[in-house]
């Protein structure tokens, strides 16, 4: 790593745009992971199930993989602030129902996973036209930067909001999704707010199968990109232990509610460190073995976390687990956006929402199924053991993102 030059980040907050995109994201970000910890415990509470706690995970997944490529098509012809807007309202009012119905004392855990369904929906619509934003709100030239600052604001979230929602949660199960509604309403007007200086998406496009599926076809033709995004996929997929924290709160470190929360937001205290060492020292020189020394770490500190009986050390997996994931995902979003055109940034987002970020859905059902037959323990190693496999196959199976030596 080589040291970067530090001037031009205060001029990114001075820009409105981009200040306005970064404020938003945190809080719709807050909203997020606060409801990840309140939907969690909750279903657990009610169900008393590890499969229960997978099948949140799958219930997000389905509306996510049925729609997101008719998402990323919307969000490279529509107006992509009003497409997140939209999106900011649907989840404010879902979280008011779950609120009335916690405080009431009627809500069931069918209801839960209807809601949550809906969060999967908006989610799909959301994440592509966000990602295809960026580019917009940043300044000309200071696009990489931005990304790098946007990514910080997603670890903010990270560390506040699982410990947020687990304080709230303490108090009334209520508590977490009224503080959901206010941010996911925050967001919204901040995004409605934004003024773009330069036209994003003006490629109006009609909706035939082949421009919905481009992303996909864009994908394929870049072996590099297509080698991160599948080996994140399985990265993720295996290394799904964080859908498991419910079950290791309470039944393996015995802690309680405020514990999950300090255990969700552990992950990204690591990977804002490994946040802020980033956007001061670039990784300059083999970029592809970096990334995959990143995953191959991953797996290892999942199998100490998922061995691990003492809170402490817990911890320190995760938040190894977090730094490992961000040097990860700063090479893939660098490879992304610098090796696609404006008016395919929707699509391909989509594309990459649906390998990677999906996967985290798919990945918390393949763990809580495991976890209903083997044990929480020996399905978060398994899963460990299978993410640093899987790292060492992809070496074989990509060299050309193997070879990759700088991002430009």
């Amino acid at each position: 790593m080589s040291a970067s030059s530090p001037p031009g980040k205060s001029a990114l907050f001075r820009h409105q745009p981009f200040l306005f995109y970064f404020v938003a994201r945190i809080f719709s970000e807050f909203s997020f992971l606060i409801g990840a910890v309140a939907v969690g415990w909750q279903i657990y509470a009610l169900t008393d199930s590890a499969f229960a706690l997978g099948m949140v995970g799958l219930v997000q997944f389905i509306p996510t993989a049925l729609l997101v490529f008719i998402a990323g098509h919307i969000a490279d012809r529509y107006d992509r602030r009003r497409v997140v807007q939209i999106c900011q309202i649907v989840d404010a009012a879902t979280a008011i129902f779950l609120a009335w119905g916690s405080f009431a004392g009627w809500l069931s855990a069918p209801m839960i996973f209807t809601a949550v369904a809906v969060f999967g929906v908006t989610n799909a619509f959301e994440s592509p036209a966000v990602a295809a934003l960026l580019p917009g709100v940043a300044p000309e030239g200071m696009l990489q930067r931005a990304s790098a600052i946007s990514t910080g604001a997603f670890q903010v979230a990270m560390i506040g909001g699982p410990a947020l929602g687990g304080i709230a949660y303490a108090f009334a199960p209520g508590a977490p999704y009224t503080m959901m509604t206010v941010f996911s309403l925050l967001a919204a007007l901040l995004n409605g707010a934004i003024r773009l200086e330069r036209l994003v998406n003006a490629k109006e496009e009609q909706p035939t199968l082949g421009a919905l599926f481009a992303g996909i076809g864009f994908v394929r033709k870049h072996p590099a990109i297509l080698g991160t995004i599948s080996l994140d996929l399985f990265a993720v997929l295996l290394g799904g232990a964080t859908a498991l924290l419910p079950i290791y709160a309470r039944d393996i470190l015995h802690t309680g509610p405020w514990g999950l929360g300090v255990l969700r937001g552990a992950p990204a205290i690591g990977a804002l460190i490994t946040s802020i060492v980033l956007a001061h020292y670039t990784i300059e020189r083999r970029v592809g073995i970096r990334m995959f020394q990143a995953v191959i770490v991953f797996g290892v500190a999942t199998v100490v976390f998922a061995l691990s009986s003492s809170i402490w050390l817990s911890l320190v997996a995760l938040a190894i687990m977090g730094a490992a994931d961000t040097v990860s995902m700063v090479i893939r979003i660098s490879l992304v956006q610098l090796a696609t055109p404006d008016d395919m940034r929707g699509r391909v987002g989509a594309v990459n929402f649906l390998f990677v970020n999906a996967s985290y859905q798919l990945g918390e059902f393949e763990s809580g199924l495991t976890a209903a037959l083997l044990g929480a323990m020996p399905a978060a190693a398994l899963g460990g053991v299978g993410t640093v496999i899987v790292a060492l196959l992809w070496m074989k199976l990509f060299p050309t993102l193997r070879d990759v030596e700088r991002l430009e």
